[in-house]
């Protein structure tokens, strides 16, 4: 029987860890592995649901602990097609008009 525990990292992913811009401090390191470890131990529970006869709770288990992000509001995307203007085609003229108006309607 091995001493590891089968959620254990490999060790080029902990150096990855180490790697990135925070990555020298040891609250990071403990915050990326613990991610790491509930990420593989959801994964391992939706395989074995999947496999079992249970694809619809599998997928709300997915999607309960791990919830797809929200797509951007009307409003934000209209804020990115503007900076695209403002950096692609628009030179030397302002849309601050434009952008102060969509910077005053509501998030939703």
């Amino acid at each position: 029987m091995t001493d590891q525990h089968p959620i254990t990292p490999l060790p080029k992913l902990v150096q990855e860890w180490i790697n990135e811009e925070d990555g020298l401090t040891a609250g990071h390191i403990a915050t990326q592995a613990a991610q790491w470890g509930a990420d593989q131990e959801l994964e391992a529970c939706i395989t074995w649901l999947r496999a079992n006869g249970y694809p619809g709770t599998a997928f709300e288990l997915n999607d309960l602990r791990r919830p797809r992000p929200k797509p951007p509001s009307l409003k934000e995307q209209a804020l990115e097609a503007l900076k695209d203007i403002e950096c692609e085609y628009v030179i030397g003229v302002t849309t601050s008009t434009i952008r102060r108006a969509l910077e005053a309607l509501p998030n939703d």
